[in-house]
């Protein structure tokens, strides 16, 4: 299974969860969008151990079969799709989740995530924990 990781995943993951840290260890590809990481780093800033996380992220993101999507082409035009369908439904959510969203479905991977307003996005596939 390919897993894209949601911010509240990677840091429930860090703080020792059990059943994500199983999830993870058995997923094929993880992947870790360009958004997520935007998330973490403004979070590592503000928080006062900014050199610890950031030592463990890095640690992370070099493990074998992780990887970063990077914001493509494909991955905005679907970013702006997916305002129009969700302004449409009445049902918006965070600009950062849309693009959060746009890169799983763009990579063709399950969001791991447990922001239930993902399932109001039309054909994104959302593994919650």
């Amino acid at each position: 299974m390919k897993l894209s990781l949601d911010t509240n995943a990677y840091s429930t993951f860090k703080n020792g969860n059990i059943e994500l840290k199983q999830i993870l260890e058995n997923a094929e590809e993880l992947l870790v969008p360009a958004t997520v990481l935007g998330e973490l780093y403004s979070g590592f800033q503000i928080g006062s151990l900014t050199e610890k996380n950031l030592t463990e992220l890095n640690t992370f993101l070099s493990k074998p079969g992780v990887s970063i999507i990077a914001v493509t082409n494909e991955i905005a035009f679907r970013y702006g799709y997916l305002i129009k369908i969700l302004r449409t439904q009445g049902t918006p959510i965070p600009t950062n989740d849309i693009w959060i969203a746009a890169s799983t479905m763009e990579t063709g991977s399950i969001l791991l995530s447990s922001d239930k307003h993902f399932n109001d996005v039309p054909g994104l596939m959302v593994l919650d924990y």
